[in-house]
């Protein structure tokens, strides 16, 4: 089984070289970077690895900006058999497609997401990350820093992510446990803190519920995402 790694990115010149860098020795087939229009070193980050390195499977793509689109993009790009998202500042552990491949072995599996942990060794961030990961297995929905994986073919059949600018990861997700069962990797990613520091925990734990029940009831993702702010 091969898997096609897409990773979005809009400015994210400060975690993309440690990312990059390690996502390529973990023997993944492909690389795909989907860039919405970053005005930072983006771009010259990947082309200094394609310089360094001429056989790396990586591939620079640019899209219109918007996190679901540049998804798709990157999909559409994509040659393998599943399809892995992840985002610029999140590592996956050094076992990531062996667990993937393990995972989609299981026929009936359509897809599946790791357990993750924030690159600050912290009480409070390892309370926030037991949270995330209890209510992820609890009820089946993952959030795109637990690094989504899905076969290409169910990916198709779904349509891929809804064009919309916040919850595309908590949409999708929903939809693709009608698909089939979904694997919860014990297998931990370690991103980033970086929101939660800016925006204070309290705060951002609070935001995140708050988003997440307006959703749940209806409130359209367009006025949620006046609500929220991308921390770069």
């Amino acid at each position: 089984m091969t898997v096609s790694v897409v990773i979005p990115t809009l400015n994210e010149e400060q975690v993309l070289p440690q990312t990059l860098a390690q996502t390529l020795t973990l023997g993944f087939e492909e690389l795909l970077v989907v860039d919405g229009g970053s005005r930072d070193r983006t771009y010259e980050i990947v082309a200094s690895i394609r310089t360094a390195a001429p056989d790396a499977p990586i591939t620079l793509i640019t899209s219109r900006p918007g996190r679901a689109l540049q998804m798709n993009v990157g999909a559409a790009a994509g040659r393998g058999d599943a399809l892995l998202f992840l985002h610029a500042d999140t590592r996956l552990p050094n076992n990531a497609k062996q667990a993937i491949v393990k995972a989609l072995q299981a026929p009936e599996c359509v897809g599946g997401r790791f357990d993750l942990r924030f690159d600050r060794d912290r009480p409070l961030s390892r309370l926030i990350a037991f949270m995330i990961n209890w209510r992820s297995r609890l009820s089946g929905i993952a959030t795109g820093d637990q690094a989504i994986f899905v076969r290409r073919s169910v990916f198709e059949r779904m349509g891929g992510f809804a064009t919309i600018p916040l919850m595309e990861d908590v949409d999708l997700t929903r939809r693709l446990n009608r698909m089939g069962p979904v694997a919860c990797l014990r297998d931990r990613v370690v991103t980033s803190f970086r929101r939660w520091e800016t925006n204070g925990p309290i705060r951002t734990i609070l935001l995140m519920w708050l988003l997440r029940f307006l959703y749940w009831i209806g409130v359209s993702p367009i006025r949620l995402k006046r609500m929220y702010s991308d921390t770069r």
